[in-house]
């Protein structure tokens, strides 16, 4: 099926953005930014067949490029936060902005998700595709050594899958992820959804969100979701960890072999019967519940985004792995090839 591409606007420094929707089968549709990579909207029908934008977005480039909290973005070139921005690799220091509080966050302020991505459309194949590409050169936010990504969006279906590649010439640190929002309901709050994570442990974290070092037990905690349990039921519970991030924003560590493609989690929506499945190969998901959303944030339609409005499952690394050497490493190596796969997989309620 043709993919429909379309100029939106440019960049304040001039450069032309442009917009690629993919359509699979079944009304699925996925609206694709070369800006930031961003999945700026991902259509699906209902139980009553109406079909209804399920991520959070905007309906022009002009907010995009302004501030906003990473909508749909691909973030990169490390996902999560890093302490104190400060890391060290083959007996190297390195720092970096630190751009939440004491921490650097998601690449940093120039990361991924502010670059323009080079764009070619694929239908030639048996699903529509999009590559994107873009090379992150040596000191970019201070990482080292110049990473070269490509990023593949495929419509399969009803599967939204994006593929992950990346290469380096020096030693590096990798962890990308997409950071769009979701609301199945296509408007309102997420904490009636139903959410299941199929993990036993998860990456308990201090007061500015950076880890512990440990990986807790979910058992006996509001951060237990191996049983399907409402968004809401629990985010107000007298918990440390709940406290310390205002809801939910911690890393789930899926149980699954390493590198293998396995399901992270899955929510569904009882109003309007979509169902939402993550598979990837990372070995966590971050389980976001758009605690930090201002409102006042106009979005898609007029829609004001508040507190609440989205859920973000952000397949992905640990945070501060860097720091953390009991966690899976994020070193990327020369010769060496980062790989990642991760599904959204749209449905309805069984």
């Amino acid at each position: 099926m043709p993919i429909l591409q379309r100029p939106i606007g440019t960049t304040r420094d001039g450069i032309a953005v442009e917009r690629f929707t993919l359509r699979g089968d079944g009304g699925v549709e996925a609206d694709i930014l070369s800006y930031g990579g961003t999945l700026a909207a991902l259509r699906a029908p209902d139980q009553a067949g109406a079909v209804g934008d399920v991520v959070l977005g905007f309906d022009s480039l002009d907010p995009y490029l302004g501030f906003h909290p990473y909508l749909g973005s691909l973030v990169g070139r490390y996902a999560n936060r890093i302490a104190e921005g400060r890391f060290r690799l083959g007996g190297r220091a390195y720092a970096l902005a630190c751009n939440n509080g004491p921490n650097h966050l998601h690449g940093g302020p120039g990361g991924f998700h502010r670059q323009v991505w080079g764009a070619q459309a694929l239908d030639d194949g048996p699903h529509p595709a999009l590559r994107l590409h873009y090379l992150s050169r040596d000191g970019e936010e201070g990482y080292p050594g110049n990473l070269d990504v490509t990023v593949t969006y495929t419509l399969a279906g009803g599967e939204l899958w994006i593929d992950y590649l990346a290469t380096t010439d020096q030693e590096t640190v990798v962890n990308l992820t997409n950071h769009a929002y979701f609301n199945l309901s296509g408007g309102g709050d997420i904490l009636g959804h139903v959410l299941e994570i199929p993990a036993a442990r998860f990456v308990p974290v201090g007061p500015t969100l950076i880890p512990t070092g440990e990986l807790r037990p979910v058992a006996g905690t509001p951060l237990d979701f191996r049983a399907p349990a409402a968004v809401g039921a629990r985010i107000g519970a007298d918990d440390e960890q709940l406290r310390s991030a205002g809801g939910y924003d911690h890393t789930w560590v899926i149980d699954k072999p390493p590198g293998e493609l396995g399901l992270a989690a899955r929510a569904t929506d009882p109003a309007s019967g979509r169902a939402l499945e993550v598979l990837t190969t990372e070995p966590g998901v971050q389980f976001y519940a758009g605690n930090m959303i201002e409102g006042g944030l106009v979005g898609r339609g007029g829609q004001t985004y508040i507190r609440h409005s989205g859920l973000c499952l952000e397949a992905q690394h640990f945070p501060d792995s860097p720091n953390q050497p009991a966690f899976p490493s994020t070193a990327l190596r020369p010769g060496d090839t980062y790989r990642q796969t991760t599904i959204y997989r749209l449905g309805l309620v069984r």
